[in-house]
């Protein structure tokens, strides 16, 4: 189904790791006491780890490429690049109309790559959707639409850009629901539902801050500090997935 890693793909691996976390550790310490300087800083490490994570996902690809099941780490990869157009529009590096609409739906679409990626593996598997598969879906899909108008919609007037806030908020949850339904039958996927939770709980965030009005570094910094290793975790499934697969089932 996959190919085992060599020492210098796991070497390979470990280094991309590593880089990620200096990179968004060191945003993180950034931080501190702002200075325009160091606004720029943290956005360019942290926009930096979000390449390193796009760099690894796409090297896990290039070694399953042609291999049964290599469609997993290929829609990972293609939704991990699409979260880093995500950041580069909401961090105003690239130009855009509206650089929050912009970045939602370049975050949207990933999202759809990554439910596509555990139906098509669950497909190859033939692991059927069972009553606790089905479960952790609307589960999860009720969390979404709470946080939704926890988050959103609570002391508001409804709009089109709230209910599209809806919609988005479904999205991440359905992933993070279909991630669940694959964890609860097969260990290999558990990063792969952690980091889609932790996904979800970034955007509650950022949609607390975006609908109140009100944003913090220490909130700023919490999104980050979710997001990342939530895009981490997803992108790593890819490698965990090839190294436990086919003694977890």
């Amino acid at each position: 189904m996959f190919a085992p890693l060599d020492v210098a793909q796991q070497t390979w691996l470990a280094a991309q790791f590593a880089a990620w976390a200096a990179l968004l550790l060191g945003g993180l310490l950034q931080a501190r006491p702002g200075t325009p300087r160091r606004l720029h800083i943290q956005t360019a490490t942290r926009i930096l780890s979000s390449l390193v994570l796009a760099i690894t996902a796409w090297s896990v690809y290039i070694f399953n490429r042609g291999l049964a099941l290599s469609i997993f780490p290929l829609l990972i990869a293609a939704g991990m690049t699409l979260g880093l157009l995500g950041d580069l529009f909401m961090a105003g590096v690239l130009p855009a109309p509206d650089r929050t609409l912009a970045g939602i739906a370049a975050f949207g679409l990933g999202h759809i790559l990554y439910i596509g990626a555990g139906l098509l593996v669950r497909l190859s598997l033939g692991l059927p959707a069972g009553p606790a598969s089905l479960a952790a879906w609307a589960a999860w899909l009720l969390a979404g639409a709470a946080g939704w108008y926890v988050f959103v919609m609570r002391g508001q007037r409804a709009s089109a850009f709230h209910f599209m806030a809806l919609l988005y908020a479904l999205l991440l949850a359905s992933t993070a629901g279909m991630a669940a339904g694959l964890a609860v039958q097969v260990a290999a996927f558990i990063p792969f539902a952690l980091g889609a939770a932790l996904f979800f709980f970034s955007d509650m965030l950022i949609a607390a801050g975006l609908f109140s009005q009100q944003t913090s570094r220490l909130g700023d910094n919490l999104v980050w500090f979710t997001y990342g290793p939530g895009q981490m975790l997803i992108v790593f499934s890819a490698v965990t997935v090839q190294l436990w697969l086919p003694r977890s089932i």
